[in-house]
């Protein structure tokens, strides 16, 4: 048995063949895997809003920092972030007061 690629609207696991099309069952998203395959992976925003290196970012929720009691609130305002697919956070960024950071695109919006 083949192993089908995750939706890439919903990222559910439940994806189909019809035909040469792949069907998402939970959202009904219809898609072409050749044409998914050769496009460049595009990161958003909590808001649906397309985001590019350099970019600068609010955060929409406080965010607890993993090993330490520090804590990035609402509103925190990130500048010149990297994007990168590596992992399930989407963004490199240097939180001032906080350091070097991995954000994940769900939790900002563009500023």
């Amino acid at each position: 048995m083949s192993q089908l690629p995750a939706c890439p609207k919903c990222q559910s696991e439940y994806v189909y063949e019809d035909g040469a099309m792949l069907v998402c069952p939970e959202c009904g998203h219809e898609w072409n895997p050749q044409e998914v395959a050769d496009q460049e992976p595009t990161f958003r925003d909590a808001n649906g809003n397309p985001l590019a290196d350099g970019d600068t970012v609010t955060v929409i929720k406080d965010l607890k920092v993993k090993g330490s009691s520090l804590v990035v609130k609402v509103g925190t305002k990130v500048k010149n972030i990297r994007l990168t697919d590596q992992g399930d956070h989407d963004i490199d960024c240097k939180i001032d007061g906080i350091g070097p950071m991995k954000l994940k695109s769900e939790f900002v919006k563009k500023a």
